[in-house]
């Protein structure tokens, strides 16, 4: 028994080094509408389905709190329509310039599907907004074999596993033990463990880290290191069963799994 396929996420593991395309839009919506956040605030809920990542930001005590002082009562669902249809609208004008493949991941997957790994995709986005993503990322060098959206399973993103177990029917994969699923938020590492794959959080690039690639650049070594095992460990705490740095390492954490399993194997 050998690992088959690896499931990617887009933004912030594949490509937009950071993941700031759905990040800088949460912050102008919710100042347009009164309630500045913060970036953290922002980000704490990254990797799921973007009208639940608005309703999950408005439940925080603090953002709840202050929506209530600047509107006079509490969120609504209508508020959230709103906050949405306005993400949706200036997500879209800027997402094509949030596309470029992050380092190594295209030589990567080309490593990856040259000895038969199939390479699947889960994402927070909706069908429109990848439709614009995957034609600019493919024209940039990256395609993965599959793509799946909270559109196709009903619109129920992670942290629940169907995104991945439809990638598993289209890619013909027998069982959870031979997937790996590859993420940079903690809803992608939930995902992974709902759905009984192995679990991996990429740390460089990552929102989880949430620095663009200059600013990680512009750090000493010290503080790179400082960044990248502050990130490690919130993966980690989250139940990842490994990290990586950036997927370069991912070829020989699978040969790693492998061994695992075969040890199974063996011991079953």
């Amino acid at each position: 028994m050998r690992v088959e396929a690896i499931v990617l996420d887009w933004a912030g593991t594949a490509v937009d080094f950071g993941c700031f395309a759905p990040v800088n839009v949460f912050l102008s919506i919710f100042e347009k509408a009164g309630v500045p956040v913060t970036l953290e605030e922002a980000r704490k809920p990254m990797g799921m389905l973007k009208i639940d990542h608005i309703r999950t930001m408005l439940e925080m005590p603090r953002i709840s709190d202050e929506w209530k002082q600047v509107h006079g009562q509490a969120y609504k669902e209508e508020d959230v329509q709103v906050l949405y249809a306005e993400f949706e609208t200036q997500l879209m004008e800027s997402l094509s310039t949030y596309t470029d493949p992050i380092q190594h991941v295209i030589d990567t997957v080309s490593t990856l599907k040259s000895v038969g790994i199939r390479i699947g995709s889960t994402t927070g986005y909706t069908d429109s907004m990848m439709a614009v993503v995957t034609k600019n990322a493919e024209v940039k060098g990256y395609k993965p074999d599959f793509l799946v959206t909270p559109d196709q399973v009903g619109n129920v993103g992670r942290p629940y596993p169907y995104m991945i177990f439809k990638n598993m029917e289209k890619l013909g994969v027998k069982s959870t033990k031979q997937v790996v699923k590859v993420g940079d938020t903690t809803s992608d590492i939930q995902e992974a463990l709902n759905a009984g794959v192995w679990a991996v959080g990429v740390i460089i690039g990552s929102s989880e880290m949430g620095l663009t690639e200059d600013e990680f650049n512009a750090l000493s070594e010290e503080q790179q290191q400082l960044a990248i095992e502050k990130t490690r460990c919130v993966f980690e705490e989250i139940g990842a069963q490994y990290t990586i740095q950036t997927m370069a390492e991912l070829p020989a954490l699978l040969e790693v799994i492998n061994e695992h399993l075969g040890d199974e194997l063996v011991q079953s």
